[in-house]
Formats: C-alpha cells, sequence, structure tokens
C-alpha cells in the first residue's frame, strides 16, 4: 500500500514537473452575484468582482508573501487554489491539475492553513483529531509517526496531544492547524493570516517552523497576513493585490520604493534633548526624552541605530514597521492620479 502511493505520488510530482511554474494563473477571475434588500420584498441584484484578471507564477520552493488590505482578493484566490471555489475565468493550475475539477488529487498535495478557522475537531483532543486526519489522507503507519514526532518537536505540542482543542489557545490551535496541514507531506502549503492574533512567543516559532520546512523540505508556501514582519523574515518575493488586481510583484525593498513607505524610530534618551539629527530620518515628534524619527523603509535601520548610539545619550529604541494598508492605499493613490493626468494630457491633445 506504502509502495503504490509513493508511485503514485512520483508519477504525480513528474508531471508537475513538465510545466516550470509551480502555481499558475493565467487572466483569472471572480465574480460574485449579491443581492442587496432596497425595499419591501424588493432585492437588487449586483456583481462584485473580487477577482480582476489575475496573473502570476509560483516556482517550486518559493516562499510567497501574498498581501493586500481586507477585502482584496486575497482569502477568495486561496479559495481558487485549493478548490474551494471555481474561478468565473481565466486559467488555473497547482502543480498542472486543474483544483475546481480534480480537488480530491489536489487535496493530497496541498496543506491549508485558515487564521480565522480551525480544520481540528473541536470537541476532541489534539491528538484523536491526527488520528482522523490520518484516516482520512490514507498516511501510511510508518509516514504518519514521523512526521507526527517531527511536528510534535519543532511546534512544541507534546503537551497539548491530549487538550480538547476548545481549551487551547489561540496560539496553540494554530500550531496545531499548521501540524494538522503538513501530516500528509503537502508539496504547498497555503497560509491564510497563520499568526494572526498570536504573542510574540508564538509567532517566532511559527516563523522558525515555516524557515526550516522551506529551506530543508522545499515546500512552496503562500502566505497572505497583514503583519509584515511576517513578510520580512520569511519571503523573498511579495505580491500584492487590492480591489481585485495584482498591483506589485516583486522584492518587498522595491515594494517600499514603490509606496514611499516609512519606518518609524523611536528612540529613548537619558534626557531631553534638541531633535536628533540623523539624515535621512526626520524627527516627526518629541516627548521629554522620548523622540519618533520617520526615515524611508527601503534604507537600512541598522546604520541609523548605529550612528545615534554613537552621538547621543541613548537608553532604548525600537523599529516600527510601517502599515501596509497604508502603503498599498498610497500606490493606488498614486496610480489613480497617474491616470487621470494620463487622461487629462490625451483631452489637452485632442
Amino acid at each position: 500500500m506504502e509502495d503504490e502511493e509513493a508511485m503514485e505520488a512520483m508519477e504525480a510530482m513528474e508531471g508537475a514537473e513538465d510545466t516550470e511554474a509551480f502555481i499558475e494563473l493565467d487572466g483569472v477571475e471572480k465574480v460574485f452575484d449579491v443581492r442587496k434588500k432596497t425595499g419591501f420584498l424588493k432585492r437588487e441584484r449586483r456583481r462584485v468582482r473580487a477577482v480582476d484578471s489575475i496573473s502570476f507564477s509560483v516556482a517550486r520552493g518559493e516562499m510567497v508573501g501574498y498581501i493586500g488590505p481586507n477585502g482584496a482578493g486575497k482569502s477568495t484566490t486561496i479559495k481558487m487554489l485549493t478548490g474551494i471555489l471555481t474561478p468565473s475565468g481565466g486559467r488555473l493550475r497547482v502543480a498542472g491539475i486543474d483544483p475546481s475539477r480534480e480537488r480530491t488529487r489536489l487535496a493530497h498535495r496541498i496543506g491549508v492553513v485558515f487564521g480565522q478557522r480551525t480544520t481540528l475537531w473541536w470537541d476532541l483532543p489534539l491528538l484523536d483529531s491526527y488520528k482522523l486526519m490520518r484516516r482520512m489522507y490514507r498516511i501510511p503507519d510508518t509516514r504518519y509517526r514521523h512526521n507526527l514526532d517531527r511536528l510534535v518537536e519543532l511546534l512544541d505540542l507534546s503537551a497539548l496531544l491530549d487538550v480538547p482543542v476548545r481549551q487551547l489557545s489561540l496560539g496553540q490551535r494554530m500550531r496545531g492547524d499548521i501540524a494538522a496541514a503538513l501530516l500528509h507531506d503537502p508539496e504547498v502549503l497555503y497560509l491564510d493570516e497563520p499568526t494572526i492574533g498570536l504573542d510574540v512567543i508564538s509567532k517566532a516559532k511559527v516563523r522558525d517552523f515555516l524557515r526550516e520546512l522551506n529551506t530543508e523540505r522545499g515546500t512552496t508556501v503562500l502566505l497572505t497576513t497583514h503583519d509584515l514582519q511576517d513578510i520580512e523574515q520569511l519571503c523573498s518575493r511579495v505580491m500584492v493585490i487590492d480591489h481585485g488586481r495584482l498591483m506589485y510583484d516583486g522584492p518587498l525593498a522595491g515594494l517600499h520604493e514603490v509606496g514611499e513607505s516609512e519606518r518609524t524610530l523611536v528612540v529613548d534618551l537619558e534626557r531631553e534633548l534638541p531633535p536628533i539629527e540623523a539624515a535621512p530620518a526626520r524627527v516627526v515628534r518629541v516627548e521629554g526624552p522620548r523622540q519618533w524619527l520617520a526615515f524611508p523603509a527601503a534604507e537600512s535601520a541598522a546604520v541609523l541605530v548605529a550612528r545615534i548610539a554613537a552621538e547621543y545619550p541613548l537608553v532604548d529604541l525600537s523599529v516600527r514597521e510601517p502599515d501596509i494598508e497604508a502603503v498599498i492605499a498610497k500606490m493606488y493613490a498614486e496610480q489613480a492620479e497617474k491616470a487621470d493626468r494620463a487622461e487629462q494630457a490625451g483631452k489637452a491633445i485632442s
């Protein structure tokens, strides 16, 4: 049985490797029909375009951040990639498979974690949920025990295996969900807000684990998150979606340059002093010995910190990352402004 499953997996992988892109979207759209009550026994029907002609590809083994504000279309994209939703148009393939047509076949090759929802059984101990997963995915005993032991150790779950899921904290449950998604050795892992609501320690554990998973096993990861530190620590590439459209695809540093975003350095001095002079940073606020300095997000914080530490009586400092929604809003506004200028220029010529 185990040998047959291994042969099937190898054949499927060979078929997927015939194409360069492991995940491929070409002009993918998703339109919903929404009915809104407008009066007594009256409803208005309108079409909402959640995803609008998105095209991108992800190579095997890549770890990519997929970010944007609420309602941008991130979760809708993930649901189409898993086969939960069927695209309204365009072409979509994951490992050479059409998710909406062969959802069961694809399920054995993907893992999914939705931060807002759990795949675990609420009233069962964590270990019982894993046993049910083993049966659902028909994981051979040896492989199941090996994967479970490894995941329990890396995600620090040993003390939680006999605890009902409903009694776990959000951080504990999230680690439990990640383990459940990886028991069957998926080739691609979709993470939708995996660190939402987690404390600093839990976030660090999840990030360390994902980094190791990608490095050691070559698992392809598509990560959606509002936490820019998740992207900075894990992803070499980031895609930005807004209003259902792909606005940016490239390195994170390039995103900051396009959005002209700024980070904030909060500096605590030994005593109250005049505003700190440390170009390219500028002081935007002063309260007693504490000063807030804004500097371009693409600039290195280490150089700025070293300079301030050498020239000022420093007690403490912290770096605050820019609000990704503000960066995207600025990008969107600038694009709209450019479009307006182009339209005005066209009218002037005509």
